[in-house]
């Protein structure tokens, strides 16, 4: 499935009216505007999420002085709020746990699935320092990890690609390791249900808990950990809160400071734009400062999806920050600094996307919900135009791309499910056979009707067009063949399905009213442009030369994987292990 988005390309440093110049320090002098001295430590990272405390974390275990500053009252970022699914190949929890990789395999799966457009020593770069990366957060702080056995590659049938996949996911930890710290954690995006202890990898069975007994039997087994915990007076922390209080409490232990409710003013440089960085300038709590770094400055800060202006600026519409799950503080500070410092930037008009119902408050990432049998997704004109089960940010990207048989790209688009389905499976955090919330219906993400011609009038798609489009899905569906989309063709089309389901899992007819309707638009985990750099996490100009001292990671910087997602955590993943080496760079330096 290929991306309809522009050509990869540089966007220049800005330097025109209305743009902020970067801080200059002749000499190292500070401007009487930028407040007075707030310390001067070896290196200062800019962000709390992953990305930010992995490579305070790795800078402080090198013997350097380490400052952590976030905008945010809390410390975490979309990490936090995250399943914390890891893609790291060869590591050595996966190989532990028997699972077939090699430098070799890895290397060509990688370029298999980013092509040509991510330089290939930035690639290698993360291949041999990710297993590296882990073994050191393992050995710095109490993380422990677990396989996600089962969980596809993206493209198990590319090359070098693993059908039983590559990603781990942080094991159970104990809240009250952070003491008073725990409580400025930034909380779940979705909060594990109350008395339950819950894996990113056991929603697949959750969903299946009332039609499959192996789904039984997990939910059961995360009812007695939760018991289990209870029992010991344990804060129990899996997923995204596990990996951000694991890497606090590693922090904490190394004892780093961590300035919170202190956003980024600004890149402190000497000699103008493009010059050396040598610091911050920062508002700790409303007060403006400088801090020093005398080997470096590392970016972390997260990506821009809640700034309206960024997003219409560089990205497709139609586009909203309120269908983004990343975290709120998310505005591109970091971005625009390093940009104001000469960076160049790329990869700005992509995210990381998801198909995502933009339900009441926030809206949901759909991920088994779109892939489990007797559902469909259908445009406009009330045709199918994708592979439902494709990996998410595939699908996204086909959504934007125009369609021939109505104005415009695929969106709005509309999940269509039938009571069957709902009898069967968890939707969200809904139990089958219990009804919506009445606010889904209100704010419009969620339609019923009791036929297929009421359903259609009800999201504005030809009556007569969606009849044709379900019956010819229940016809393929019966046969267990999509012939139209291939949706079951790969082993990850699998992953989020009913093995009860023959003689595809992936695959039932939608016949019992009443029916369904889910509105679908582009949602994000964040984006996934950002600030250039090299296989070394330095920043570099439009010109390809370093900024001396600037250094990026995560989703402040052009990811790593491109346009592309090579399985579950290619996010954290790349964002660990480019903290991990920029911070062994400016050591190394």
């Amino acid at each position: 499935m290929t991306s309809s988005l522009p050509s990869r390309r540089s966007v220049l440093a800005g330097t025109g009216a209305g743009v902020l110049a970067a801080t200059v320090l002749p000499g190292g002098s500070a401007r009487a505007d930028d407040g007075p001295p707030l310390g001067e430590y070896d290196v200062v990272v800019v962000g709390s999420g992953a990305a930010g405390m992995t490579a305070a974390l790795t800078a402080a275990g090198r013997g350097l002085s380490v400052l952590v500053v976030e905008k945010a009252p809390t410390f975490g970022g979309s990490a936090a709020r995250s399943g914390a699914g890891i893609w790291l190949p060869n590591n050595s929890v996966i190989l532990g746990a028997g699972v077939p990789d090699t430098p070799q395999k890895a290397a060509q799966y990688l370029a298999a699935v980013v092509g040509p457009e991510v330089p290939a020593d930035r690639q290698a770069a993360f291949l041999a320092n990710g297993p590296r990366m882990l073994d050191f957060v393992m050995a710095s702080s109490p993380l422990r990890f677990r396989f996600m056995e089962g969980y596809s590659d993206y493209y198990p049938d590319l090359p070098g690609g693993l059908p039983n996949g590559r990603s781990i996911e942080p094991d159970q930890i104990d809240g009250r390791i952070l003491g008073a710290e725990l409580a400025r954690l930034n909380p779940a995006y979705m909060p594990v249900p109350a008395g339950m202890v819950v894996f990113s990898q056991d929603y697949k069975w959750l969903n299946l808990a009332a039609v499959n007994a192996k789904g039984l039997a997990v939910s059961t087994e995360c009812l007695a950990r939760g018991t289990k915990a209870a029992l010991h007076g344990e804060k129990p922390l899996t997923m995204g809160q596990a990996l951000a209080a694991g890497l606090r409490a590693g922090l904490l232990r190394a004892g780093v400071p961590l300035w919170l409710n202190s956003p980024l003013v600004e890149l402190v440089q000497e000699g103008g734009a493009g010059g050396p960085v040598t610091g911050v300038v920062v508002e700790k709590e409303g007060v403006r400062g400088t801090v020093r770094a005398r080997r470096g400055v590392i970016i972390g800060s997260g990506g821009f999806e809640h700034n309206a202006q960024m997003r219409a600026q560089y990205q497709q519409q139609p586009i909203g920050t309120q269908w983004s799950v990343g975290a709120k503080e998310n505005t591109g500070d970091g971005i625009r600094a390093g940009q104001r410092a000469g960076a160049a930037l790329d990869l700005m008009e992509d995210a990381w996307w998801g198909p995502s119902i933009p339900l009441p408050g926030e809206p949901y990432f759909c991920l088994a919900e779109r892939t489990l049998p007797g559902g469909l997704i259908v445009n406009r004109a009330g045709a199918r135009f994708v592979n439902e089960a494709a990996p998410y940010s595939d699908v996204v990207h086909v959504m934007y791309e125009k369609d021939r048989g109505a104005a415009g790209s695929h969106i709005p688009a509309w999940l269509i499910v039938d009571q069957n389905y709902r009898n069967k499976y968890l939707f969200k955090d809904i139990l089958p056979t219990l009804v919506f919330p009445d606010a889904w219906y209100e704010a419009g993400a969620a339609k019923k009707a009791w036929t297929w011609d009421a359903l259609a009038g009800q999201i504005g798609v030809p009556a007569a067009a969606l009849r044709a489009t379900l019956n010819r899905f229940n016809a393929q569906a019966w046969n267990g063949t999509d012939t139209d989309f291939r949706r079951g063709a790969t082993a990850y089309d699998h992953y989020y399905t009913d093995p009860n389901v023959h003689p595809n899992s992936c695959l039932a007819p939608i016949w019992a009213p009443p029916f369904y309707a889910f509105k679908i638009v582009p949602g994000d985990l964040g984006t996934k442009g950002g600030i250039v750099t090299d296989a070394r996490a330095r920043a570099l100009r439009p010109d390809g030369s370093v900024i001396p001292g600037l250094y990026a990671a995560g989703n402040a910087s052009a990811a790593v994987m491109g346009h592309s997602y090579a399985g579950a955590g290619s996010t954290i993943g790349p964002a660990m292990t480019f903290g991990y080496v920029a911070a062994n760079a400016i050591a190394d330096a």
